[in-house]
């Protein structure tokens, strides 16, 4: 009867175990699953992914557009000149 009990308590302590590590580890888990299910998809076509027609400088604008407005603070340079250069 001890080594049923010492199975079946081993079995649940294995059972809770993976648990906490999906629960922990999850968004992890699903960017591994859904890649795996991608890769193998024999009707997946990487080139057909909405991410790869972004253009790679969303902030670009040709002459005939207006130019879009920088979302990051501008940087003031101080007046003095004799603000001491950090080396490092």
């Amino acid at each position: 009867m001890g080594a049923i009990t010492s199975a079946v308590i081993a079995i649940a302590g294995v059972v809770l175990g993976w648990i906490a590590i999906e629960i922990a580890c999850k968004p992890c888990l699903e960017q591994g699953r859904d890649a795996i299910d991608r890769s193998l998809n024999p009707d997946y076509d990487p080139d057909d992914a909405d991410n790869v027609r972004a253009p790679l400088n969303p902030n670009f604008t040709s002459d005939l557009e207006e130019p879009s407005p920088d979302p990051r603070p501008a940087i003031v340079a101080p007046s003095s000149s004799s603000v001491p250069i950090k080396a490092v």
